[in-house]
């Protein structure tokens, strides 16, 4: 009898076969029971009939319990009614390990009780549905960078010191040597990258200590940061709208079931399409105070500013040329208005905001050293990447992407803490 995953199923009808998964829910009507099973790759409903089973199987299938690890056997056949789907007529049931009472039932739970038991919860539909979403995302990010020549490179997570100085990160002892910092950014790593690679890419955990409870915020998260040579303002901004087109497109191509799972809208994911919408920083202000917000001039856009304006569109926008003294020290300042610059976040539609940052970055040693200065960070902590301005400096650019707040878009979710295996938040660290 041949072993098979529920994702192979169609290609077994009339079969007989073996399944290993776990039971996950149990109705029974007199002398059928109607087993939902999940092995990992999908769901079927297995059909435990008194008839077709030995007396030692029948009794195992009255004993079953959810969320039981079991072992079943039987032949796959065709659903009456749906033509995509199959069901499995058991004929034989071995028990791995009976479960007992399994703590999240049908009734309603609070996220508190869901996150407390968030190892259990994983095993839930919904859950299976974005954590696998999560992964198409991934997967399609190495595929699009490794076909446009980005070569993976992989920065350090503890770190002297900081992207955009320290407030907001985790300090550490770091044996004799005094303070380490978690890793907010592996992008000035990057940078000395390129001058060997040309184009890199990492792609790995970074943590925020922001003091921040919102529905968009997590102290771990995934972020990948990509640096490129030679590519200015312009063709940054055409690389980011080419790879999230991308990565939409292998969600929608690869995960039909599970945006049905999470009851996802899919016709605005499917107008997500190159060429994306683009306002200045000062255009989106003026539009934002016409749509009541009392931004200033020179303020970052705030969530609620980024709900507003992303309700308006229906394909993701590039808001660029910020106030350069709001924005950090490496970003390169535009040549026709040095007060603002060659920066970009774009932000998803549908109210959710950014999900990526991105800039030119200065590729002059004085005023990068005067950047430094300006920001009073220290300059002896980025002598090192002071010299990457010293021999051979290019004109070059990246961009950062935050993999859970795009997960929340993709899959429609309300909170960024349903995106990750194990959400680090505020106010959690476990389980």
């Amino acid at each position: 009898m041949e072993l098979i995953f529920i994702k192979d199923m169609e290609k077994f009808v009339g079969r007989e076969v073996e399944m290993r998964g776990w039971v996950f829910n149990i109705r029974s009507s007199g002398k059928i029971y109607f087993l939902q099973f999940r092995d990992g790759t999908g769901f079927i409903q297995a059909i435990a009939e008194k008839k077709q089973l030995s007396e030692e199987s029948w009794q195992i299938a009255k004993q079953l319990t959810i969320e039981s690890s079991v072992i079943i056997r039987g032949t796959v056949s065709q659903h009456p009614k749906k033509t995509n789907e199959f069901e499995l007529q058991v004929k034989e049931i071995e028990i791995v390990q009976l479960a007992p009472e399994y703590p999240i039932g049908k009734k309603e739970h609070g996220p508190e009780f869901l996150l407390d038991h968030r190892h259990l919860w994983l095993r839930s539909k919904r859950q299976w549905a974005i954590q696998r979403i999560r992964d198409t995302l991934i997967r399609a990010t190495y595929d699009w960078m490794n076909q446009h020549h980005f070569v993976k490179f992989d920065s350090p997570i503890l770190t002297p010191a900081a992207c955009e100085g320290t407030t907001t990160l985790f300090e550490v002892e770091y044996f004799d040597l005094g303070k380490a910092y978690l890793s907010q950014s592996g992008q000035l790593y990057l940078e000395a990258a390129i001058f060997s690679l040309g184009r890199v890419y990492d792609f790995g955990p970074v943590f925020r200590a922001e003091k921040s409870k919102t529905r968009r915020h997590l102290t771990e998260f995934w972020m990948m940061d990509a640096e490129a040579a030679f590519v200015q303002h312009e063709e940054n901004l055409k690389i980011q709208e080419e790879l999230i087109s991308y990565m939409v497109k292998r969600v929608l191509d690869e995960n039909q079931l599970e945006l049905e799972i999470l009851e996802r809208d899919i016709e605005p994911l499917q107008k997500v399409k190159p060429p994306f919408y683009r306002l200045t920083h000062a255009e989106a202000v003026k539009k934002l105070r016409e749509l009541g917000s009392d931004i200033g001039e020179k303020d970052d856009l705030g969530g609620d500013d980024e709900t507003i304006l992303t309700k308006q569109y229906d394909k993701p926008i590039f808001v660029e040329k910020y106030p350069a003294e709001v924005k950090a020290f490496y970003m390169k300042r535009d040549p026709e208005n040095p007060e603002l610059a060659l920066c970009a976040d774009l932000l998803a539609p549908e109210g959710y905001g950014e999900i990526i940052g991105g800039s030119e970055r200065e590729d002059d040693y004085d005023t990068l050293v005067q950047r430094i200065k300006e920001h009073n960070l220290p300059l002896e902590a980025f002598s090192w990447y002071l010299d990457l301005r010293k021999y051979g400096s290019v004109p070059h650019s990246g961009f950062g992407f935050g993999l859970e707040r795009i997960v929340a878009w993709v899959c429609g979710l309300k909170h960024v803490r349903e995106t990750i295996p194990f959400p680090r938040l505020i106010n959690r660290v476990a389980p």
